[in-house]
């Protein structure tokens, strides 16, 4: 559970105020007291200088989408999340933690996937602070902490898909099924990230690709596959031209086959539908049997 304790501090204008007022009242003991050589108006000097440091030590400036985190002598008293010019305890230890959007664009990593061919992936993570307690007293640098932790979400979630699913539609793979993919990382990021205090917005995968060293048998199988595919469409046309041929030919009755042309005629014409060169014909001037 978040211990984080949102504090309301005072305006510092009030205290600027006072602050100038010691800073002229010591100037005015010094000089009136060198002047008049009295040894009192010195000692007055003395506590409106502790004065004057004191409370200009309690001056904070919080922009807009940044937070004040406080201690006290190492305890935690609260965080201030409104923007403007406070004031608060001088004793207190300040530190400024940013609540902006950060964009994390990791770097390409060299994993293996599910089916163990070596990948090239990389990511990006936009992502805030949300809880300063568990930013700054949960993790020992938050900042370094989501770098980590966003690489190890990522090389464990290339090992739970294969990089391509062949076809296969019932299996998600890293480059078929993106939105699935950078759903299932932000999910991960986020139970990772969230004990740091860190919210996920978004994660999306920036980089995707084989490794080199098998990017070129990889490109060979995707040709291939490619090439089945186109033949295999090729071949069901091919045959229901051949079909639509032969049922015309016997509905008109223009030429009676037996069985041997019928098969020759299928013979030729689907070397014409399914060749990659032009037919050469060759005129038969006798007779199939001759």
């Amino acid at each position: 559970m978040s211990q984080e304790r949102v504090i309301e501090t005072k305006s510092g204008w009030g205290m600027l105020v006072w602050d100038f007022f010691f800073v002229l009242l010591s100037i005015g003991s010094l000089i009136y007291g060198i002047m008049t050589e009295n040894l009192w108006f010195l000692a007055v000097m003395i506590p409106g200088i502790v004065l004057v440091i004191l409370i200009s030590a309690g001056f904070m400036v919080i922009p807009p989408n940044q937070a004040g985190v406080l201690l006290l002598f190492g305890k935690y008293i609260g965080s201030v999340k409104s923007g403007g010019f406070k004031w608060v305890n001088p004793f207190y230890s300040k530190r400024k933690i940013s609540l902006r959007l950060r964009n994390l664009n990791g770097d390409k990593l060299k994993v293996n996937d599910k089916a163990g061919n070596p990948i090239e992936i990389a990511a990006v993570v936009v992502w805030n602070v949300r809880d300063t307690f568990e930013a700054c007293f949960e993790v020992d640098d938050y900042i370094d902490y989501v770098e980590v932790q966003s690489e190890a979400a990522l090389r464990h979630l290339a090992t739970k898909y294969p990089y391509d699913s062949w076809d296969d539609e019932d299996i998600i793979s890293l480059r078929a099924n993106i939105d699935e993919v950078s759903e299932a990382l932000e999910q991960e990021l986020l139970e990772r990230l969230g004990r740091a205090g860190v919210h996920v917005h978004e994660a999306r995968l920036s980089h995707l690709a084989y490794a080199p060293e098998i990017a070129e048998a990889m490109l060979k199988r995707q040709q291939a596959g490619a090439i089945v595919a186109a033949r295999t469409k090729i071949v069901e046309g091919a045959v229901g031209m051949v079909e639509m041929a032969l049922n015309q030919l016997k509905r008109d009755q223009i030429v009676d086959l037996d069985d041997e042309r019928r098969a020759t005629m299928v013979s030729n014409l689907l070397v014409v539908l399914c060749g990659e060169t032009n037919a050469q014909p060759v005129v038969n001037a006798g007779s199939l049997y001759t």
